[in-house]
Formats: C-alpha cells, sequence, structure tokens
C-alpha cells in the first residue's frame, strides 16, 4: 500500500505512523489530503475502485467536532416499510481520529468490494466497523467479519483504548 501525504501540516512518515496497526488496502494508494470547509469540519473521503486509490481529507484548519454516524436501521411495526436509523453521537478530538475513522470506513468498501467481491456502497457496514474499531490499536480482518452483522441493536460499542 502506498502512502501519500498532501496535507501541509503531516508528513507521509506521519501518516504512516497514524494509521499504524490498522489493515491495509492493498494495491491501492491511500493520500491524505486538506479539506477546505466553508462552515464548519465534516467527514469526508472516497474510494476509487478504477483509479485503485483512497483519498482522506482531513479538516483544515482543525477544530474538534462531532457528527452524527449512522450505523443500522431497525424496522418499526406500522403500515408499510418503516424504520428508524440507529446512529452514535462521535466527537473527533484530534486529527488522528478524523484519520483513523475514515481510513477504517474506506478500508471496509475496500474489504467488500476487493476481498468479498460485492458491491463498495454498504454505507451503514462500513460506518459500523469505523465506529467499532477506529480507537482499538489493531484491528484484523475478524473485526470486518463482525461488522458485517449487526451485533446488537444498543450499539457498536466502540473501543476506547489507545
Amino acid at each position: 500500500m502506498k502512502l501519500i501525504s498532501k496535507h501541509p501540516r503531516i508528513t507521509a512518515a506521519e501518516f504512516r505512523e497514524l494509521i499504524a496497526g490498522l489493515p491495509d488496502a492493498e494495491g491501492y494508494e491511500v493520500s491524505l489530503r486538506p479539506l477546505r470547509y466553508r462552515t464548519s469540519p465534516h467527514l469526508a473521503a472516497e474510494t476509487d475502485y478504477e483509479a485503485r486509490t483512497v483519498v482522506i481529507r482531513l479538516p483544515e484548519p482543525f477544530f474538534p467536532f462531532g457528527d452524527t454516524v449512522a450505523y443500522g436501521a431497525k424496522r418499526v411495526a406500522a403500515k408499510g416499510l418503516r424504520f428508524i436509523w440507529l446512529s452514535e453521537g462521535v466527537t473527533f478530538r484530534t486529527p488522528r481520529d478524523v484519520i483513523r475513522f475514515l481510513y477504517c470506513h474506506e478500508w471496509m468498501h475496500w474489504f467488500l468490494h476487493e476481498r468479498l467481491g460485492r458491491k463498495g456502497s454498504a454505507e451503514t457496514t462500513c460506518d459500523r466497523f469505523a465506529l467499532r474499531n477506529y480507537l482499538k490499536k489493531f484491528v484484523t480482518f475478524d473485526d470486518a467479519k463482525a461488522a458485517l452483522r449487526r451485533q446488537s441493536e444498543d450499539g457498536p460499542q466502540p473501543q476506547l483504548a489507545r
């Protein structure tokens, strides 16, 4: 996996340290770029299967911010097909938190597409994987397989070890 940093304050070596312990997106180029925002920082990343690239955008300037992450949906007893989103509020206090969360999310897209041969557009699955694992020191393929099934209705139970 080739790592590139086009961010003004983070080198490629620092980028590699920030995502240490996370699985590699083999055969893909992963780049870190600044995200220039107008009103408030937010999450932004993309995976291009044709070009075999993952782009992670870190808000610049960085300020701690919160976001709501939907990790599943629950069917509601009602007429027709009704459901509610299962979500969790997350506060990103450091650039490391944002980079690891976005990398985990995009890596899960890679895993679904490259390893399992599925469409990589399972956003709630990717968010569930990222929520559970971005704060963990080491993440494995078993963690990815666990995110494919919702294990509890109470939420993804993120790991709080650093």
